[in-house]
Parts: C-alpha cells; sequence; structure tokens
C-alpha cells in the first residue's frame, strides 16, 4: 500500500485498464523506476516510508501552477482560501519576449473582509470603481475565498473580490490572516481556442514527398508557399496541413523521421528554399552556386525519374555549402535590424540552440559523448567554447532566422490566398534523447524513460517511441516555462497547430530504459495547466488547434478538449458504430468539431485501403500476424461495408470497380459530415498507393523517404499534381453547393 500511495501522489499509475473490463498491474519495478526518474527514491520499504512522510507532511497553501479561466468559477486553490488572505497578482509584462516592456504593469491586490451577511433576494454588495485603492477589492464574507457556494444548477459566479487579471501567465503571492505565504504561477486564460471557418477543406501532406521542378531533391519551403497560393486561388481550400518541420538531429544517416527531432522549439534549414533568400542573388562566387544548383538538379532527377529514394543527407549538403556562401554576403540595414529583433525574441533558447549544432559539427550529435565538461550547458567549458565557437553560432542563428521568415512567408502566401486557416504546423510528441532540446532543458527531462504506448487489440507487444518525456512536476514548478516557449515558437507562423498524440497533455506511457513496453506505466501531468497555456498561446496567434486522438483515448479527455475548442481527428475507417451495431457510422452522426479526413501519413493511402494492396505489402514485409488469406477476408469485409454505405447514399453512381470513383465517393461521405475541417491526403488526389510511413518497420521499408507518386509508382511534381484531372475530380466533390438564384429582376421558375 505504501508504494501505491507514493506512487499516487506523484502521479504514477499502478494499473491502467486496455479495455473497460480488464484491468492490468504494473510491476513494482516499474513503479519504482519511473518515481527515480521523477526524483523520488523507493528502492527499499524504508525508503518508501520516508518519502511517504515527507510528501504527506508537505501542506501547500497552493499548488506550484494556478488556472483561472475567463468568465469560469475560480479554481479550489483559490476558492478555498481561508477568508480575509490576501491575493496578489504580478501580471507578466507586455511585449514580446527580448524587448522591453515599457513600465511594468501595477499590481493586482485582492483582500477579503467578513461583513453581515446580506437580506434575503439582496445581492452582496459590490465595489464600486473608485472606492477602493488601486488594485485591492474590499467584499463581504459571503463571496470570500472558502465561503460555501450557493446551491444552483448555473456555474457560480465569480467572487466579487476577485479582480480577474488579463489573460498571461503571472505570479500570484498569497498570505493568509495566520501569516502562513505562498507563491505560485497564475495562468489567466481564455475559455476557448480560435475556432477555424465553420466548413473548410485543405490538403494533408509531407512537405518532403512535394517535390516540384525547382527542388533541391525534397519539397522546401517555397513548394509549400505555392501549394498554399494555388490551393487557396483555384480551389478554395483553407488550409495546407504538413509533418513536423522540427530540427532533426544531423548524422550519417540522419533518422528521416520528423517525429524524432534534435529540437521541437526550431524549424530545421534543410526545409529552406535557397534562391528565396535575399542575399542569394549577391553571392560572388556564382560559379559555386551553380555547380551546386546543377548538382541538386541531379539529385532531383534521381528521384522523380530513376527511381532513387529521397536522400535527406545529401540535399542538406548541398544546401549547408550554399548557406555557408549566402552569409558571406552582408544584411542590408532593414535586415539586419530583423535578425537583431529575432535574436533577442528567441533569447537564450536559440543562443543554446545554435551552439549545440555548432558543437555536433565538432564533437557529434549525441551530447551524452561530448567531452564531460560540455555536458552541461551552463558549465565554464562550454562557455569557453560558446566564445571559441561564435561564428559557426552566428551561422545557426542565422539558418533558424531564415526558416523563421520563410515559414512566415509561406503562411502570408496561403492568407493572401484566400485560405481562411493558412498552414497547419505539426508539434511531434517528443525529441530525440540525444538531440538539442534534450542538452539544454536536461532538468526537464526524465533520464532513462522512453514515451511509447500500451499493449492494444493492434499491438500486444506495446510500444516503445524512443522519447523521453517531459517531467510533470519540473514543467508545474517552473510555471511551464518550456512549454509555452515551444508553443509560442511553433504558433507564429501558423494558421492551426496540429498536436500530435494530444492525450499527451493528459497521461504519457512511460517505459523504462532496457524495458520491454509490456513493463511500462502512465504518468499523470496536470491536463488543466497544459491546456491552459495551449489556448492561452493559441489565443495570442489567433490559430486553431487540432489534436490526433487516435487510438486508447481516457475517458472524459475528447470531452475536455472539445470544451477548450480542441478539435479531434476522425478517419474514415476507424468511424463506426461502436456502442452499437459496429458498422460505419453514418455522416450526420460524425462529431462536428474534427478534422475528418480518408487517411493519415501512418496509414494506408485511400486507394491501398480500396483494393486491399496495403495488405499485401505487410505480407511481403512479413507484418501479419495471421494468414494472407484470413487478412485480405477481413479487410475486403471492412471496406465493402462502407462502399455499401457509399452505394445506399448515392455518393457512388458509377458502381463497383472504378477506384477512382470509390475514392472521390469517400471524400463526398466527408463532405456529408458535420465536421468543420476536411482534410484530404494529396498522394490520394493523384492515386499513390504507397504509405509513407509503415509502422512496425525500419529498414525494411523507406519510411519518410518516398515522394508522391501515381499508380503505378512514378513520381509526380508539385506542377504536375496541380495540373491532374484526378486531383480536380476529387476536390470538385468538396466545393460548397452554391443555391441557384434567378438573376436580378427575374423570377425563378
Amino acid at each position: 500500500m505504501g508504494l501505491s500511495r507514493l506512487a499516487a501522489l506523484h502521479g504514477v499509475a499502478t494499473s491502467y485498464s486496455p479495455s473497460p473490463d480488464v484491468t492490468v498491474s504494473v510491476p513494482d519495478d516499474t513503479v519504482i523506476a519511473v518515481l527515480a526518474a521523477l526524483g523520488v527514491d523507493a528502492g527499499t520499504p524504508a525508503d518508501v516510508r520516508k518519502c511517504l512522510a515527507a510528501a504527506e507532511s508537505r501542506s501547500r497553501l497552493l499548488p506550484p501552477t494556478v488556472v483561472v479561466w475567463a468568465g469560469e468559477p475560480l479554481p479550489p486553490a483559490l476558492a478555498g482560501l481561508p477568508p480575509g488572505s490576501t491575493v496578489t497578482v504580478e501580471p507578466e509584462p507586455s511585449g514580446p519576449p527580448g524587448h522591453p516592456a515599457g513600465r511594468p504593469p501595477a499590481l493586482l491586490s485582492m483582500r477579503a473582509r467578513a461583513a453581515a451577511p446580506a437580506a434575503p433576494g439582496v445581492p452582496p454588495p459590490t465595489t464600486a470603481p473608485g472606492d477602493a485603492a488601486e488594485g485591492s477589492t474590499d467584499v463581504p464574507a459571503s463571496d470570500a475565498p472558502g465561503a460555501p457556494a450557493a446551491q444552483d444548477s448555473a456555474p457560480a459566479p465569480l467572487p466579487a473580490w476577485w479582480i480577474p487579471p488579463p489573460h498571461g501567465v503571472h505570479r500570484m503571492h498569497v498570505r493568509t490572516p495566520d501569516n502562513r505565504r505562498a507563491t505560485a504561477t497564475l495562468v489567466a486564460a481564455p475559455a476557448r481556442v480560435p475556432q477555424p471557418p465553420e466548413r473548410t477543406h485543405g490538403f494533408l501532406v509531407q512537405l518532403y514527398s512535394l517535390l516540384s521542378a525547382r527542388s533541391w531533391g525534397m519539397g522546401d519551403l517555397g513548394d509549400l508557399a505555392d501549394l498554399a497560393g494555388w490551393a487557396g486561388r483555384s480551389i478554395g481550400s483553407g488550409f495546407v496541413q504538413v509533418n513536423p518541420l522540427h530540427a532533426a538531429v544531423p548524422g550519417k544517416p540522419t533518422d528521416p523521421s520528423p517525429y524524432r527531432p534534435s529540437s521541437r522549439r526550431f524549424p530545421d534549414p534543410v526545409h529552406l528554399h535557397i534562391e528565396s533568400i535575399p542575399e542569394y542573388g549577391h553571392v560572388r562566387d556564382r560559379a559555386a552556386l551553380d555547380d551546386l544548383r546543377q548538382d541538386a538538379a541531379a539529385l532531383s532527377e534521381a528521384v522523380l525519374n530513376k527511381g532513387a529514394l529521397i536522400d535527406r543527407d545529401a540535399v542538406w549538403e548541398l544546401k549547408r555549402q550554399a548557406l555557408e556562401l549566402v552569409v558571406q554576403v552582408p544584411l542590408t540595414p532593414g535586415r539586419r535590424a530583423d535578425y537583431c529583433d529575432f535574436l533577442a525574441e528567441q533569447g537564450q533558447a536559440l543562443e543554446d540552440h545554435a551552439l549545440w549544432c555548432a558543437l555536433a559539427e565538432v564533437h557529434g550529435p549525441d551530447w551524452h559523448t561530448w567531452p564531460e565538461a560540455l555536458r552541461d550547458p551552463r558549465s565554464p567549458g562550454t562557455a569557453r567554447a560558446r566564445s571559441e565557437l561564435l561564428d559557426r553560432v552566428d551561422f545557426h542563428c542565422r539558418l533558424a532566422w531564415l526558416t523563421a521568415t520563410q515559414l512566415a512567408a509561406a503562411q502570408r502566401a496561403a492568407e493572401d490566398a484566400g485560405m481562411g486557416v493558412g498552414i497547419v504546423h505539426d508539434l511531434a510528441v517528443g525529441v530525440h534523447p540525444a538531440g538539442a532540446d534534450t542538452w539544454a532543458q536536461q532538468e526537464a527531462f526524465a533520464h532513462g524513460m522512453s514515451v511509447g504506448a500500451p499493449p492494444d487489440a493492434f499491438n500486444a507487444r506495446g510500444q516503445d517511441w524512443g522519447l523521453p518525456p517531459w517531467r510533470p512536476d519540473v514543467l508545474a514548478a517552473t510555471g511551464y516555462a518550456a512549454y509555452r516557449g515551444l508553443l509560442r515558437g511553433l504558433l507564429a507562423r501558423a494558421g492551426a497547430l496540429r498536436i500530435d498524440h494530444v492525450m499527451g497533455l493528459f497521461r504519457l506511457w512511460w517505459v523504462p530504459e532496457g524495458r520491454p513496453p509490456t513493463d511500462g506505466t502512465y504518468v499523470a501531468y496536470d491536463a488543466e495547466a497544459m491546456l491552459a497555456v495551449l489556448v492561452l498561446e493559441a489565443h495570442r496567434a489567433q490559430a486553431a488547434v487540432v489534436g490526433e486522438d487516435l487510438g486508447t483515448v481516457a475517458p472524459g479527455v475528447r470531452e475536455a478538449l472539445s470544451r477548450r475548442g480542441v478539435l479531434g481527428t476522425s478517419v474514415l475507417w476507424f468511424e463506426r458504430d461502436w456502442e452499437g451495431d459496429g458498422r460505419p457510422l453514418a455522416p450526420e452522426k460524425w462529431r462536428r468539431d474534427c478534422l475528418a479526413t480518408a487517411t493519415t501519413h501512418d496509414l494506408p493511402s485511400t486507394a491501398a485501403r480500396l483494393t486491399g494492396d496495403h495488405v499485401t505489402l505487410r505480407h511481403r514485409l512479413g507484418l501479419l500476424t495471421r494468414s494472407l488469406e484470413e487478412e485480405l477476408t477481413e479487410d475486403a469485409t471492412d471496406t465493402a461495408e462502407w462502399l455499401a454505405l457509399l452505394a445506399r447514399l448515392r455518393m457512388l453512381p458509377e458502381g463497383d470497380g472504378d477506384e477512382e470513383a470509390a475514392v472521390r465517393a469517400v471524400h463526398r461521405f466527408l463532405r456529408r459530415t458535420p465536421a468543420r475541417m476536411t482534410g484530404v491526403w494529396l498522394p490520394d488526389t493523384v492515386g499513390d498507393r504507397r504509405p509513407q510511413n509503415l509502422p512496425g518497420t525500419w529498414d525494411q521499408y523507406p519510411n519518410w523517404r518516398l515522394p508522391i507518386a501515381d499508380p503505378e509508382g512514378h513520381p509526380v511534381t508539385l506542377e504536375e499534381i496541380t495540373a491532374s484531372p484526378r486531383l480536380h475530380a476529387v476536390m470538385e466533390v468538396l466545393r460548397p453547393r452554391k443555391p441557384r438564384t434567378a438573376p436580378p429582376g427575374e423570377r425563378r421558375p
């Protein structure tokens, strides 16, 4: 019991339920290892008793972080304060980080005092403007913290003593009448994130796979801006969603997965469109640039016409050489001022990231193998290295700025084309254990742990994603500073943000190093605080948020996300009446607040799903757990049920056997649902049969390295995609039907 109690106090689960009628106990060794990663020694029964006694003897007046939502009742941490407590709020400075904020905002000071109870039916007195000293309010005891709330079905009103602070992350100080004191971070958030237009459609694409005639061997930010500009103007799309563009861990070869980056805080300069950099045109060594462009053209030619895979390392080597020439060109005064502003806004975070990149060039990409003095970003040895590598640090800072400016340009191109949302960026669930973020923010990560997923009906062994998790206790103690900075950077140049495995805001499956995923356990996060920071930063950026909520979702999670305006993700093949007959879910029964799509980067393309090609692919790679015949039969039955529903709804007038017609029918169905956003997997529009990623494979399949291709597997360029009759036929079914009206002055028949 002692270990279970200690685990519960630290949010560590000692059991979990993979299904409603099954409960699985977590091994004690796992619980002890996870507690150790949280700084709690539970190795022996004596250690457990000691830590439990210490934890239960601590009496906190306030938790480390308190959340208040606009227009909603105060949380128990504030509503339960003793009457007469003084609450002082120091609002955060206004203005972007790194810039002078001007005069510090005035303190908000609140105080409760005793008063006679109000007569029945008479509202409690309130403080009129000018009656109290600046930033302070005296209130009757009936409104004081800790007073019983009125028994009413309506939400409890805010007490009169409370002065709502501006939206932001503030410092709050509390002193009780008996002189107990506490300080906490106060997150004051809007109730919901901004919402996308009522109905909108757009493309989902892995940017590297989108090569144009001008690409340097993989898709880039110039191609993204071009796609957005064309899609907004020509077919009325409202958004383009891309894969995470986070900075990768350099290596030979570099891990191609965009979901295991070195840093989620900064984008990868491999996505730069080199010719769009203003200084490019002023490089003196034109011959060197011409040679690099010819090599880049050869890379593209190999991918597009010779069957080669996308080679990220080869692309980066060419771009790096070009950028070394570009940064030698002096910046104009205006550009220099913009760069200096960027450095000031990003501050220490960018300096750390650029230093890690510079050190990785010298000592390799795994900071755990660096000289010991360099493993601590704040050590004297690291400070000396910073001075010695100043030019390389500036080089990587410059690349981060250039990439950020092109990300902003892509969003402007989308907005200029009339897109209601624009570019939807993707936030990976974690980072590589050897990368820049784990080096710069070591105290924030649970070392020796990895994020994954428990065993379920689809994967009996569970999953280990090789991503160290954030420590919830450190996040809370630091006011979620790392999380806030991450979101602010991503949202600054986005129309919306997709959050991979959004359930991670609530809990994550931690797997101790060296153990199988089956020996993991759930660790809880303060979902209220995580959501409040997300809503606050999205509100500041005026960006929508889409959560990827596929797979195992704990009860109440989808409801909590929906309450805060976070859209979910609904994939057609998974949408069935699971609480009823298990048959495909009729379109009118789909949820409204979601992005509806036929597939994602981890799933088969629609053509492969319709034909069963995805099953034969998995058979060739030895991934099936049953016979090929059994798998094909089950898959065909599943597909037939969906096609029958499409036929009953008269969405498949061409009948059976027409693949292109069936793909169009699938998207007609998505349009019929109430979903606010409809996402079209761009490879689906040209009949691509190959998945971009095949979970469960590593070297067996070229994950994250395939260009978009036609049904025969021949790569197609951005120019060919936009001219494809097949694409236009698919997108036509998503156009809103305009009501037929008679010309002015004429009567309708």
